[in-house]
């Protein structure tokens, strides 16, 4: 009976093993062919046509012609924002932990409206805290879209903006 109850645990977590794998296998998939098709839909529009995009809407660009590929690569400007620990970090454990959900609704805000393209914390307890890049025209937008995050109004993270260059098209590996 030990053994029928042992034999039928293993065969359950073996199971269950194979198909987290086979979820974890789906997401990647999925993931592979989201960044497949929207890396291949803006350059399946010509380097002049998304140049002439961008900078009608006030995008700082340059472009360049990669040696290896002889492939135009467009050189868009970002905006990166450091989120450093700011000077008033007095909150208590309730209010802290009200802010990071309202601080984690404006970045997840940031990105459906377009305006971010990826946030995230550090995984030490350093003074900068996480970044966001902003993909927005002008760096008086990030920092104004930085400075409206609620843990930015109350003091407990600083903003520190610099300009940042990155190739449109092009996924994280």
């Amino acid at each position: 009976m030990k053994n029928s109850l042992l034999l039928f645990i293993i065969t359950i977590g073996f199971l269950s093993c194979k198909n987290n794998s086979k979820d974890e296998t789906e997401l990647i998939e999925n993931k592979t062919t989201y960044e497949k098709s929207n890396n291949e839909a803006i350059k399946e529009q010509s380097a002049a046509e998304l140049k002439a995009k961008l900078t009608s809407k006030g995008y700082q660009i340059f472009d360049y012609v990669d040696e290896k590929t002889q492939d135009t690569v467009l050189m868009q400007q970002y905006f990166i924002a450091f989120l450093k620990k700011g000077p008033i970090r007095s909150q208590n454990e309730e209010e802290a932990e009200v802010l990071q959900k309202e601080h984690l609704a404006h970045l997840g805000k940031m990105y459906d409206l377009g305006y971010a393209d990826i946030s995230g914390p550090f995984g030490d307890d350093g003074d900068i805290r996480g970044i966001t890049i902003y993909n927005v025209p002008t760096l008086e937008m990030a920092d104004s879209l930085a400075n409206s995050d609620p843990m930015v109004k109350a003091g407990r993270l600083a903003i520190e903006i610099h300009p940042w260059w990155a190739a449109k098209g092009f996924p994280l590996r």
